[in-house]
This record gives C-alpha cells, structure tokens and sequence, in this order.
C-alpha cells in the first residue's frame, strides 16, 4: 500500500485526485486544437494518479478497461495549454468503478464528462468484484495529494 501521508487523514468522501499535464503537439491537429481523444488520455492519467496514491495499481494494472465513457466538450484547448484534470470516484459497483472528470485550463471548464471502468479477473477474463479494501479506498480516501507540473 502507498504511504499514509498520502491519503486525507480520517477522511470519509471519495477518491478524487487533480493532475496537471500540457497539451502537446501531438495532441493537435492543423487548427492548433487539441483533438478530443487527447482528453481521454488525460482522464487515464489522472486515473493512474489516483490508484498510484490509493496502493493498489500494479495490483489491477491491465485489468480495468473502459466500458463506457461520455464527454461534454465545452471549450477548446491549443498547444502548449497547461490543463488541470480533476477525477473523482462516483460510485463503486460490484466489478465497476464510474469516475466524474473535469478538464480545466485558467479555471475555465473545457471537458467534463463520466467514465466506468470494470475490474476484470486478468486481462481478457470476465469481471470480478472489487476486494473489501480497494472498495473501502475508492470510497473514502478523500482528496489526494494533486500532481503539478511547474511552470518554467
């Protein structure tokens, strides 16, 4: 498990994490904005964050895919933005896990929208339910210690 320090003390909401990345050039296309798949590789790498903080990643690593994933694009992002992606657990089910995200660039909301994930038995078996202490984690941890980038 990841260090204590980690994780809000006594804490009793959901996981959520903020991570901040800059939209690369790969991440645009001839308009100079950013394609819309760069947001869901965003969402996975806040995602990463949060199950790196919570202890249990190497543990699920290669079988938790995406089943579902709805996105509200509200503005556009360009090369070298500097974007805040904020992912909270929302609702743990038996072998589910559904994240609420926010992308932000200047505290303005350019992306939001919901993913579900499914914890499967190995990469390629069905799903399995969640263990009592990944369930206990994802629902009560808390705000986790955000990963910035600084600004140079």
């Amino acid at each position: 498990m990841s260090k204590e320090s980690d994780r809000s003390a006594g804490s009793s909401s959901p996981a959520s994490i903020v991570v901040q990345r800059r939209i690369e050039w790969s991440d645009t296309d001839a308009s100079g904005n950013y394609h819309n798949s760069a947001a869901f590789r965003l969402i996975e790498n806040a995602e990463t964050a949060l199950l790196d903080r919570l202890g249990f990643l190497h543990e699920v690593y290669g079988r938790l895919p995406r089943v579902h994933i709805s996105a509200d694009f509200v503005r556009p992002l360009a090369f070298k933005d500097l974007v805040d992606v904020a992912v909270a657990v929302a609702a743990v089910g038996q072998s589910s896990v559904t994240y609420g995200f926010e992308i932000s660039c200047r505290g303005e909301t350019a992306i939001r929208g919901q993913t579900v994930a499914v914890l499967l038995k190995a990469a390629g078996g069905g799903p399995v339910p969640w263990p009592d202490e990944y369930r206990r984690l994802l629902l009560s941890s808390g705000p986790q210690r955000p990963e910035l980038l600084v600004q140079g």
